[in-house]
């Protein structure tokens, strides 16, 4: 499995309820792609949101942000995580 680091723009405002809502979201079905959410940070005021996950692909990744209604804008593999 890998990790991966995906990036949500336009999200401007988020409160801390909503990002844990949506975390909780993403964690209710994580499993039926085989996709485990870790963490994810948010800086309301530019409106980005990152999300750490391990994964069989990014596409798995996405198809979960889709069904939870917060699709991520990149994607990105992270080979080196210590």
């Amino acid at each position: 499995m890998t990790m991966y680091m995906d990036v949500h723009h336009g999200m401007k405002g988020i409160t801390e309820a909503e990002l844990m809502a949506a975390h909780k979201a993403d964690l209710a079905i994580e499993g039926e792609e085989k996709v485990h959410f870790e963490r994810a940070w948010a800086d309301p005021a530019s409106g980005t949101v990152y999300c750490l996950s391990e994964a069989p692909s990014a596409d798995a990744v996405m198809r979960i942000h889709e069904r939870t209604g917060h699709p991520a804008s990149e994607i990105h593999p992270v080979p080196l995580v210590v």
